[in-house]
């Protein structure tokens, strides 16, 4: 009888040690954490990350070309046509090229200006000399104008070139120092008071054309 009580015994303590016949039967957790995991690149399609570059801006008809003199700019006509002996315009940038075209059509346009200025002053009446015809030669007729008429002549000028700065340059602080606005045609400010503008873009390059020419 001991001999039973001992073989009992030792048979239910050897249960305790025995592995479960569960073994093949695992958590949904554990399993998953035994797969390989599939990352997002894996599943996802490869997708160019090349830069995409923006077409030029058209702007009263001209696109900016690279490949053309001075970008493609009108003003060249025969018999010289693309006049640039010293190369200022040679390898420049296009902010760079725009900038050098808003200084010649603006000091062409002081000159042309200039020139009626001195016609007008010499040979015709004026308010500043009460309607009357004053003989003295134009150089020499701006130390006799008063200065009441001066000061609202030179007021005028600052504010046109405030206007004109506010229209076509990149404030300072928003971007490099004198540069153009992307969107800005050298000397075109918008002051178009009668119509004169071509919509065409063919007939707006002849006209730029003859106004450098003169």
């Amino acid at each position: 009888m001991m001999k039973l009580t001992i073989l009992a015994a030792l048979t239910g303590s050897a249960a305790a040690f025995a592995p479960s016949t569960s073994v093949g039967v695992c958590s949904t957790a554990l399993c998953m954490s035994d797969e390989t995991p599939v990352t997002a690149e894996e599943t996802s399609p490869i997708v160019d990350e090349t830069p995409l570059v923006p077409a030029a801006l058209a702007i009263n008809g001209w696109t900016p070309d690279a490949s053309l003199p001075c970008y493609g700019l009108p003003g060249a006509v025969s018999p010289l046509g693309f006049f640039d002996p010293l190369g200022f315009s040679k390898n420049t940038e296009l902010n760079t090229a725009k900038r050098l075209r808003e200084a010649e059509v603006m000091h062409g346009r002081v000159a042309m200006m200039a020139t009626v200025g001195y016609l007008i002053g010499e040979s015709t009446p004026t308010i500043t000399y009460g309607m009357d015809v004053h003989h003295t030669i134009a150089n020499n007729q701006l130390p006799e104008v008063p200065g009441t008429v001066l000061f609202p002549f030179f007021l005028a000028i600052n504010i046109a070139e405030a206007l004109r700065a506010s229209t076509g340059w990149v404030e300072p602080g928003l971007g490099p120092l004198f540069s153009l606005r992307e969107t800005y045609y050298p000397g075109d400010i918008g002051f178009d008071p009668f119509g004169l503008k071509p919509k065409d873009g063919k007939d707006f390059a002849n006209m730029q054309t003859k106004e450098l020419s003169n």
